[in-house]
């Protein structure tokens, strides 16, 4: 199964969960909490306070060698957006893209994610812990602070 046909097949269109394509087209779903949901949305707000161009985007889908993967929340430049705004899954990735972690989530998984996204086009990944905790990735390792979005918090407060 590709991204397309997933958006499009009526069994999982109202499914209350996250749904991904790993690279052999299986697909994963991960159910998420209320919290994890007010992770998405106070980073989103808070994305386009700092951010005046551009847009914030909740679980953003992104092409990847090994599938489609949703990024959580994504950030992408006017520039960028024109290029995406009408693909079904990103065939670039946004410049920012933010996992919130859930119990399912595993330290590997969210290594593997950042480099995909990485590979696939993004500047930053962002991890946002299950306490709110913020921690900002580039390509060649973690930052104090988001280049993109210095004044970002390190900690998200709900």
């Amino acid at each position: 199964m590709n991204w397309q046909q997933a958006c499009e097949h009526p069994d999982l269109k109202d499914l209350p969960f996250r749904v991904e394509l790993n690279e052999r087209g299986q697909i994963i779903m991960s159910p998420v909490k209320v919290i994890h949901s007010l992770y998405q949305g106070k980073i989103g707000h808070l994305l386009r306070l700092f951010l005046k161009t551009g847009e914030a985007m909740p679980e953003c889908a992104i092409s990847t060698r090994k599938g489609t993967k949703v990024a959580d929340v994504a950030w992408a430049s006017q520039d960028r957006l024109e290029r995406i705004r009408y693909e079904t899954e990103c065939s670039v990735a946004p410049e920012i893209c933010v996992e919130v972690l859930s119990d399912s989530n595993t330290e590997e998984e969210m290594e593997e994610k950042k480099q995909l996204y990485f590979e696939n086009g993004a500047h930053e990944v962002w991890i946002c812990t299950q306490d709110g905790g913020m921690s900002f990735h580039k390509a060649n390792g973690e930052t104090e602070t988001s280049a993109l979005v210095p004044d970002f918090p390190k900690r998200i407060e709900i």
